[in-house]
């Protein structure tokens, strides 16, 4: 979608204003517009460094999305969800969202492009149609946007936390309170940079936790993020020293689920085209309800 915008102020560099208007676009993401000649000052291409003046109109024009060249795979997913500008997808556990080193293919991205093909370029070569991740090993809910138009509308409802999503999942011990807020940065472990860990200099992160059951050993959850780090629900358990059943990374294996116990329930966002609220939900599938149930057997 082209944009334009009318300066108020001189004195700021075309970037920086940019970055100021369009929050749910990256600076380096705005600066290679602005090289490209995609964005115009007055009719004009500029440099980055152009500094702004007061009536100044500063246009960006979009380009057309570039295809890419990850191939499409008729790899099975389950639409919750579809219409020409939008998806929903439930994400099976196991299924990476997107190529990434050691997963070339065999992804969401590539499932993607073979059953809705018009996303390629959507948001990115690398991560068509992606405005959200889930970890490889987390099942759930998904968004996916079709169109450039429904890319920057959703990205922006992240950006801007008017996306609500819902986790369930079980963590290791008794939790004391029935419900809690994580409020602890997160970022690299210097230990280990493989590792997410909170750390005192890193993103600010908050989770908020509820207690659906206490069980033998074992606590079942209801979680929801004001913030969507990488990570971030299993290193915040990992930090109460309750990390999620079957996490090999922030705990350890486990014998009742062979992945971490994680699965996005709940996604509520509005329509990036009608403005309307919608809202989608995903029950636990087999192997997490199968752990559940050989816990309440003992």
């Amino acid at each position: 979608m082209d944009q334009q915008y009318l300066v108020n102020e001189s004195g700021k560099r075309v970037d920086a204003f940019l970055a100021d208007q369009e929050k749910a676009t990256t600076r380096s993401r705005l600066q290679a517009l602005i090289d490209s000649g995609h964005v115009t000052v007055n009719g004009s291409s500029v440099k980055p460094s152009y500094k702004v003046k007061s009536g100044d109109i500063v246009q960006i024009v979009m380009p057309e999305p570039s295809p890419v060249d990850i191939l499409p795979q008729d790899i099975p997913i389950a639409f919750i969800y579809q219409d020409e500008h939008i998806a929903v997808v439930d994400k099976p556990h196991g299924l990476p969202v997107h190529p990434g080193p050691g997963h070339p293919d065999g992804t969401l991205v590539n499932a993607l492009l073979a059953h809705c093909p018009d996303i390629a370029g959507v948001g990115g070569e690398i991560r068509p149609g992606i405005v959200h991740r889930l970890d490889k090993d987390t099942s759930g809910l998904i968004m996916v946007a079709k169109t450039h138009d429904a890319h920057q509308s959703l990205a922006a409802q992240i950006s801007s936390r008017n996306v609500d999503k819902g986790y369930l999942a079980l963590c290791k011990g008794l939790l004391d309170s029935d419900e809690g807020i994580i409020d602890a940065p997160i970022g690299r472990d210097p230990y280990n940079r493989k590792r997410m860990a909170v750390v005192e200099n890193g993103r600010h992160a908050k989770t908020i936790y509820t207690v659906l059951d206490r069980l033998e050993g074992y606590t079942y959850l209801g979680i929801k993020l004001e913030t969507g780090r990488t990570h971030q629900i299993r290193v915040h358990m990992a930090y109460l020293n309750h990390p999620l059943v079957g996490d090999t990374v922030y705990g350890r294996s486990s014998n009742i689920v062979s992945r971490h116990f994680l699965h996005a329930h709940y996604l509520a966002f509005r329509h990036p085209v009608t403005g309307e609220p919608i809202e989608f939900q995903s029950t636990l599938p087999k192997d997490l309800s199968d752990a559940l149930e050989s816990i309440t057997l003992k």
